[in-house]
This record gives C-alpha cells, structure tokens and sequence, in this order.
C-alpha cells in the first residue's frame, strides 16, 4: 500500500539539503560555487507548518531565510540513475531553510558541525503538499519569498546548478531515501536578516503559498 505523502512530515526519515545550488546565492555570501552537490541534513524536529511561528534560537543574531523546492520521495531509492530518478518523486512542498547564520559562521571558522544553524525547532518551515501531477516540470516554477510584503527572493527553477534527477542519483548513492524524505534543492539570491514580528509570506507561483511570523 503506497504511503500518504501528505503526511511526509511524520512518515519521512530526514530532510536531505542542497548547499549554494544556485550560482547567484553562492556569490553572495562569498561561497565557490560547486563542481558536485553539497548535502548536508536538517532534522525531523525542525517541521513547523502554518498556524505555528518560526522561534528564533538563543543566542541567535542572524537568522536567515532561504526559499526552496522541496522534493517528496515516494518510494525507496537507492542507487537511482539519473533517467530513473523522477519516478521516486510523490509530489513537492514550499519550505524555508531557516538558518542560524552566525552560528553557521562561527561552526565553519572552528571546523565544527552545521548542526544547531541548521536543525534548531521550527527551522523549516513548509507549505501543504503539492501533488507530483501538478507539476509538470519542476525546473519551470517560480519560487519566492517576502518579509513584511517586501520581495526578497524570486527566481524560477531552472537556475538550479543541479537539477532534480541529478541530486537524487547523487544522494542516493550514498543514503538511501525513504518515502516521505525530503529533498530542498536549494535557494536562490535574496537572503537577509529576519527579526521577532515579520511576517514571511513564500511559495511557488500559482501552485502554493504558505504565511509564517517570527517570534
């Protein structure tokens, strides 16, 4: 019996992350651009989905948004081809990589793990599941994000370095993934500062959006 994926939140075993897989991002936070995907993991506790606020982290001073497409997995993959990697897609979600940029910052100069700038609660926020019929091609959306009604972010998907069967044959080389994982592919340029009280609105055009407040 095929899982609900509506239900990826509680079904899936991880959130598989995409670093500076769009050019303009990279260069704007002084990164090299990558010759292969960059994966790194944010934890289930990490959900959060509309009617809740995103909770800024102690201690934190540089909270960041990043809109992405998400990828939800259907079925198990492991050691998929490139050809065949659009088969294990379900459907696709909205989300913010929310990040702890400062403490980013401070785990890269020390050589230490990502792990509370990327993984704290409510870091990724998400929008309703979008099923995989309605959209046709997932490389022609146009993805966005305002902050109190100003447009911070808005690109269409083609931009990305790696495209979506690409990352899922590289992923799953290495992780098996499980249905209900998902894939965030990326953000473009765009990201800034996010403080208690702004309201961010986001989605993919004419497909889905999703409204979140900072506290």
């Amino acid at each position: 019996m095929a899982a609900n994926l509506s239900n990826f939140r509680t079904i899936g075993t991880k959130i598989v992350c995409v670093g500076r897989n769009y050019a303009d991002h990279a260069k704007e936070l002084g990164n090299a651009i990558p010759k292969k995907p960059m994966i790194f993991l944010k934890s289930l506790n990490s959900y959060v989905t509309e009617g809740e606020p995103i909770v800024i982290p102690p201690g934190c001073e540089e909270l960041h948004q990043e809109v992405e497409l998400g990828v939800v997995i259907s079925k198990t993959a492991k050691n998929v081809s490139s050809a065949a990697a659009m088969d294990y897609v379900g459907g696709y979600i909205c989300a913010l990589d929310m990040t702890a940029r400062d403490f980013q910052n401070e785990a890269k100069k020390a050589g230490a793990p990502w792990f509370l700038a990327k993984s704290f609660d409510t870091s990724c926020p998400v929008s309703k599941f979008i099923e995989k019929s309605k959209i046709p091609d997932p490389h022609e959306i146009e993805i966005y994000c305002l902050i109190n009604e100003k447009e911070k972010q808005r690109c269409v998907t083609d931009k990305m370095i790696f495209d979506i069967p690409t990352l899922i044959s590289y992923v799953t080389q290495f992780a098996t993934l499980q249905p209900g994982d998902v894939l965030l592919t990326g953000t473009p340029a765009g990201v800034c500062k996010c403080e208690s009280g702004d309201k961010i609105r986001f989605g993919l055009k004419d497909i889905v959006e999703a409204n979140f407040v900072v506290q």
